[in-house]
């Protein structure tokens, strides 16, 4: 881990590092005591990598629990590898901490990761920690693995395939709403504490992405929206989409919310942070499919198929075009 400044109330850098991120360090850091990491990768394999940062006020809450910003930081990038059918190894975590942050707040930083590295099997590589004056920024390599020359990428896409989603959508935008006070006319207690948690603590189908080497001809996550990603899906693979809004899977509490108006179709498509991966498949793999999900225990829906006319459309219960409002979410 780097050098870096002090922090209110906070003890020197190397002694954060020591109590706090060493416990977390895997063999391939070296007991974070190095300026670098080594792992030999399996015989057979790729490496797969994959980047993202979180922002304080931009991505999660300022008052959001240290411990589910620790976790969806780590599992936005987990649900990268999954939907490139990777299975996960280590990470680097940097970290740059507000000028006002508290020591037990980075403990339970630390603690958030430490209970999802033990969830999914993943240690820390090493990373680099410094203190800021404007909000905290955490940033998060991922390193997985995947049968070489079997990574499932954007661009395998055909024409014809079906199109695939695992969970639900459009709960964590409407968490979001709901933890700024927001919707609270529609949602009870319980849908309350649900979409919340949806919205702090994603739940990216890792087990099952790892199943789709050698199913799935194209896939990515869906963390932006899901009809922007699945835009992006059909212009690398040069294919049009046909989706049937009927079958998109939604939760009781998003359903609830729904039937007051139909606006909220908006976030389903649009609203983003579902870390769910969206993928496309040859029509021969539905059973392989669903057995794959059963064993995972991981919910999955066809939701429609690729066409040859290169545009996304989305068609009502009468099979008419309707117009959806899918902006998504824009990291600027």
């Amino acid at each position: 881990m780097g050098q870096g400044g002090d922090a209110n109330a906070v003890p020197n850098e190397f002694s954060l590092i020591e109590h706090l991120f060493e416990p977390l360090a895997g063999p391939e850091g070296l007991g974070l005591q190095d300026d670098a990491a080594v792992f030999n990768p399996r015989t057979g394999y790729d490496l797969v990598l994959t980047k993202d940062a979180i922002a304080e006020g931009r991505h999660y809450l300022p008052g959001d629990p240290a411990d589910t910003v620790a976790k969806k930081l780590l599992r936005v990038n987990l649900s990268d590898l999954a939907a490139k059918g990777a299975t996960p190894r280590g990470y680097l975590l940097s970290c740059a901490w507000s000028g006002y942050g508290s020591l037990d707040w980075m403990q339970a930083f630390a603690a958030g990761l430490k209970a999802d590295q033990a969830e999914f099997g993943i240690r820390l590589w090493g990373g680099d920690t410094i203190k800021v004056e404007g909000p905290s920024v955490f940033s998060l390599t991922a390193i997985g693995e995947v049968p070489s020359g079997q990574m499932v990428t954007r661009a395998g896409a055909a024409v014809g395939d079906d199109l695939w989603i695992t969970g639900t959508v459009g709960d964590a935008a409407l968490g979001l709403l709901v933890a700024q006070g927001q919707c609270e006319d529609v949602v009870g207690e319980k849908d309350r504490d649900y979409l919340i948690n949806r919205y702090r603590i994603p739940q990216p189908p890792v087990a099952f992405g790892s199943e789709l080497c050698g199913i799935a001809s194209g896939a990515l996550d869906v963390s932006d929206g899901l009809l922007g990603d699945l835009e992006h899906l059909c212009a690398v693979s040069h294919v049009g989409a046909r989706i049937d809004r009927s079958a998109i899977p939604l939760s009781e509490a998003f359903s609830k919310c729904l039937a007051s108006t139909e606006d909220n179709w908006r976030l389903a498509f649009g609203g983003g942070d579902d870390y769910q991966i969206l993928f496309a498949a040859p029509r021969a793999q539905r059973t392989a499919i669903q057995n794959k999900a059963r064993q995972a225990e991981v919910q999955v829906t066809r939701i429609g198929h690729l066409a040859s006319e290169q545009a996304v459309v989305v068609l009502d219960e009468a099979g008419q075009a309707v117009d959806v409002a899918h902006a998504g979410f824009t990291h600027f």
